[in-house]
């Protein structure tokens, strides 16, 4: 065994849009362990359960991250639904739905553009963003927000939107794909991200299954587990199956968000085609009496909600288990053996929300 040298990675480092932050034990250039720190950036929203009224911790719930902000209204909304045995309608169902594939199509966008920062394609990451933006004109569009948006409420949603927007809104869509696809094919094909990707970072299917890996971390290694199968919001009504890939190293978590923000877009236009007309909430007149354990998919992954009422205005508990909490061990895993000039890399394919999990 050669010198060990403990390197502090974070909280703050150039490369990452999260302060994560890692100590890494090296010999030489090799990381043989990866210990975390976590709680830098703690805030105590859960806490707030016992000041804000269950009908006004949506908005706090939202404010868990500012990218999956709508996903952690609707998963809180649900929780807090299936608890009161409170039915919402069923066109509210489907526009939740398209919201929330909207979200996954803005986040893996997103992670595109901090993926190739990461590479030092600036172009590129600009070009990723450019794309985004056109997924929160339409946010804004339809909810008033671009990055928290306040539409989900205990009931159903906020506000409707018409029709003829929802078919403009595919119109869009449309128009981008062919732009998603000359862009996503840079990642794919380009000789530099695959030498940066291809084989680095590798987990098997047994050891993402043993570590709890979720979302694309956990189906880029063959694990096929989403929660839309469950069959929550208008899922139930949409066809379609997990993305997966075998290879489990960082070019198959890469084409597995990729290949997703096509999938996200094909159950978007279903969804419009199939969304019923009506109202688009119900009036709340009781108070959450129970415990419910709601798991959504978010686009990192599997995220849990629980709730429990206690029959007042105030829930006595609400807690979330997100993602990037669960794929923290995954990315350990993955860290050992690895070169430090791979630790940036390899922490972004995990798409990492702190904000997420430093609640």
């Amino acid at each position: 065994m050669g010198k060990r040298t403990i390197i502090p990675f974070g909280p703050q480092h150039p490369v990452l849009p999260e302060p994560i932050h890692l100590d890494l034990v090296m010999e030489d250039e090799v990381v043989v362990e990866a210990i975390p720190s976590i709680g830098f950036i703690h805030r105590g929203l859960e806490k707030l359960v016992e000041i804000k009224e269950f009908t006004e911790y949506v908005y706090v719930a939202e404010r868990i991250c500012g990218i999956c902000s709508f996903m952690h209204g609707m998963g809180y909304c649900q929780s807090v639904e299936h608890g009161m045995n409170l039915t919402i309608p069923r066109r509210a169902e489907y526009l939740r739905t398209i919201w929330a594939e909207l979200s996954r199509v803005h986040s893996h966008l997103l992670w595109l553009g901090l993926l190739a920062d990461g590479f030092g394609f600036e172009s590129l990451f600009m070009h990723s963003w450019r794309l985004r933006e056109k997924i929160l004109d339409i946010f804004e569009a339809t909810t008033g927000g671009r990055v928290i948006f306040s539409v989900c409420k205990i009931g159903g949603v906020r506000r409707d939107v018409s029709n003829e927007t929802l078919q403009s809104i595919i119109k869009t869509l449309v128009d981008m794909e062919a732009e998603v696809k000359e862009l996503t094919d840079v990642f794919i094909n380009d000789y530099t991200v695959k030498s940066r990707t291809v084989g680095v970072g590798v987990m098997s299917l047994q050891e993402a299954h043993d570590l709890g890996a979720v979302g694309p971390m956990g189906r880029a290694s063959g694990l096929v587990q989403d929660m839309r199968l469950l069959g929550y919001a208008a899922y139930d009504d949409l066809d379609f199956a997990p993305i997966v890939e075998t290879a489990g190293d960082s070019y198959a978590r890469t084409v597995v968000r990729i290949r997703e923000i096509f999938q996200s877009i094909d159950l978007i236009k279903q969804a419009v085609a199939k969304i019923p007309d009506g109202e688009v909430s119900v009036p709340v007149k009781d108070v959450p009496r129970a415990e419910c354990f709601e798991r959504l998919e978010q686009p990192r992954g599997e995220v849990i909600y629980y709730t429990k009422g206690i029959g007042t205005k105030f829930l006595e508990r609400v807690r979330v288990r997100t993602p990037t909490f669960a794929n923290i061990p995954p990315l350990l895993h993955c860290l050992k053996g690895c070169d430090l000039a791979d630790v940036p890399i390899l922490i972004l394919t995990i798409d990492p929300c702190i904000s997420c999990t430093e609640r």
